[in-house]
């Protein structure tokens, strides 16, 4: 049977996170972080690559499921003829912790459960030693240490560590599993009542910090919950996605690591932190922003470890088979040392973006911020691998010239650093805006189309354009942008959902989530609510059955597609529904500095 990403639901702690399915497996987790091996990896291989399965002995079905109340501790129903047990999994937020909890619970009846562990370390490549005695089993491996502690006995079966117990209706039973380093003691068992106590509150405290009233605030609470389990705690940077590999298409090769922080979604990241009243969280993001970039912007990476460290060389785990037989596996990113000119100007507006919402800038930002848009000066006429991380030939892509437009617009128009330069630098600035601004019109723009091109030369459209208005390099009621969301509604648009590229393009996929909540929000500021909603629930459609997002959907097989849950789909999502109620930040505040200076380039 095929793997469902649609199936999966995720737990975390703000360090790492884990995918449970709907039958009580537990195929993916990586430990300590994020981005650290995997030692659960079922989830692009097979069982024997590494899980952890709590589930009745006899034949089951998953009744329901779903996260308890504004948290991010999941409930899973599982029915047999003779009974029905609650799992309640969840991994506390607190330092040091590193575990997983899973709690049965007697619904109805007697229910005969296996727990049932393979740890495999190393991509589910490593067996580990094992001692089992009694009620607790230790793995360890080089520096990793894993140690469950089970309410009954447990025995070896071959590698696996397995126990079978009865639970009666009324009845609840608990298994901890800890991680730590293999130089010490095993960690002792953590407290399921209290532990649930506290992990509880710590979801709901933070979610009820969220105060503005949108038409869907379920949607929206679950994506702010779920963007807050992929903020490492330790360092404030956002990972794109906790898993990696999860194809793009079904049995293809589009198959990329996305368990980094990348710069692009910086200015979303921190437009809809701001935007939902979570200043502190922007704040975190933006110092590890300039602690990551460091002073030499010359050698900015597109992404970043989550510690902010720079190292992602890309490899191959040959012995995964792979999602749904989807190869290869790969483990780290090589789009991490592409020359992508767009990250300059997310990295501008998303500070810039601080500054407005009241967060101080420091010494340190105004020195980067300077230097940064000094070196879009020298780089910004160079052909780039785009937004899309396209691993062809670079080209001149409209939307990473736009973008680095937006550092030098954002610059010019941010009065508490103009005091750092003379006015002759200043007018330079000005003068380098408009001149971008100018050649981007000049060469971006096809006549004979009507519309805005996907790069220099083509004559194609993609979703990237849709950011035009949205980062404020023309109004929306420009003519040229009009024809180019047109065009995009009618070439890239199926069943609702938007595609990055066109069906005659070379590289084909399912639709990309977050350009459908781009789409939403272009159509809306053009006055096209009853459009604009009925695009935006397409997107909420998408969604599984927890309210999470994968980065793509698979029209014609109405199944998720990519890694997941996907941050920048939630993003979109966020963004979006507070749109709807004018409650979300401009990114392009100055597009009628843009539109006035350029507006006979249509002509």
């Amino acid at each position: 049977m095929p793997r469902l990403i649609e199936d999966y639901g995720m737990i975390g702690d703000g360090q790492t996170a884990a995918l449970v399915d709907r039958k009580g497996s537990i195929d993916w987790l990586c430990w300590p972080r994020f981005d650290s091996d995997a030692c659960f990896a079922s989830l692009l291989g097979t069982s024997a690559n590494g899980r952890w399965k709590v589930a009745p002995c006899t034949s089951y079905r998953c009744s329901c499921r779903r996260y308890q109340a504004d948290t991010l501790i999941l409930e899973t129903e599982l029915d047999t003829s003779s009974g029905c047990i609650r799992l309640v999994d969840f991994m506390p937020v607190h330092d040091g912790a590193c575990a997983v909890i899973r709690v049965v619970q007697g619904l109805r009846g007697k229910v005969q459960v296996r727990s049932e562990l393979d740890l495999r370390f190393d991509y589910g490549s490593l067996r580990p030693a094992l001692e089992v005695e009694d009620a607790r089993a230790v793995a360890f491996v080089g520096p990793d240490l894993v140690v469950l502690h089970s309410p009954t006995p447990l025995r070896r079966e071959n590698s696996s560590v397995v126990t079978e117990l009865e639970v009666n209706e009324g009845q609840q039973v608990d298994f901890c599993l800890r991680y730590g380093p293999s130089r010490t003691d095993p960690p002792p068992p953590l407290g399921a009542k209290s532990s649930l106590s506290s992990t509880q509150q710590y979801w709901r405290s933070w979610i009820q910090q969220f105060r503005v009233q949108t038409k869907w605030p379920d949607a929206v609470r679950r994506s702010l919950l779920t963007l807050k389990a992929m903020i490492f705690r330790r360092s404030g940077g956002i990972i794109a996605a906790p898993t990696t590999s999860l194809p793009e298409a079904l049995a293809g090769d589009m198959n990329w690591d996305y368990r980094y922080c990348w710069l692009r979604d910086a200015t979303f990241t921190l437009s809809a932190l701001l935007d939902a009243g979570y200043h502190e969280e922007a704040k975190s993001f933006r110092d590890w922003l300039l602690r990551a970039v460091g002073g030499e912007p010359d050698k900015m990476r597109i992404m970043y470890r989550v510690d902010g460290s720079r190292r992602l060389e890309e490899w191959v785990a040959s012995w995964l088979p792979g999602c749904n037989w989807a190869e290869p596996v790969r483990i780290g990113n090589a789009a991490a040392s592409q020359f992508q000119v767009d990250v300059y100007g997310e990295l501008v507006d998303s500070v810039s973006a601080a500054a407005k919402a009241g967060i101080s800038p420091s010494e340190r930002e105004v020195a980067l911020i300077t230097s940064v848009v000094e070196h879009v000066e020298r780089v910004w006429e160079l052909p780039d691998h785009g937004l899309w991380e396209l691993r062809g030939r670079p080209r001149h892509y409209t939307y990473s010239k736009v973008s680095a437009w937006a550092a030098v617009d954002r610059f010019v128009r941010r009065p508490d650093l103009h005091s750092l330069l003379d006015a002759g630098q200043l007018d330079r600035m000005r003068a380098l805006r408009d001149r971008m601004h100018r050649d981007i019109c000049d060469r971006a723009f096809d006549p004979s189309l009507g519309t805005f091109v996907a790069f220099y030369g083509s004559e194609k459209v993609d979703a990237s354009l849709l950011n035009l208005p949205l980062v404020g390099f023309l109004p929306v009621t420009d003519e040229r942008v009009r024809e180019t969301i047109a065009t995009i509604e009618r070439e890239l648009v199926q069943d609702g959902y938007v595609h990055r590229w066109g069906p005659k393009d070379e590289v084909r996929e399912a639709a990309f989530l977050a350009c459908s909540g781009w789409l939403a929000d272009c159509q809306l500021m053009q006055g096209r609510r009853a459009e604009a909603e009925r695009t935006f629930q397409r997107l909420l459609d998408a969604a599984n059955d927890l309210g999470l997002l994968s980065e793509e959907y698979d029209v014609h097989a109405g199944r998720l597609a990519g890694n997941f849950p996907q941050g920048l789909s939630h993003l979109a999502l966020v963004r979006t529904a507070l749109r709807f109620d004018e409650q979300a930040s401009d990114r392009g505040e100055g597009h009628d500095i843009a539109a006035t200076a350029h507006q006979g380039a249509a002509g």
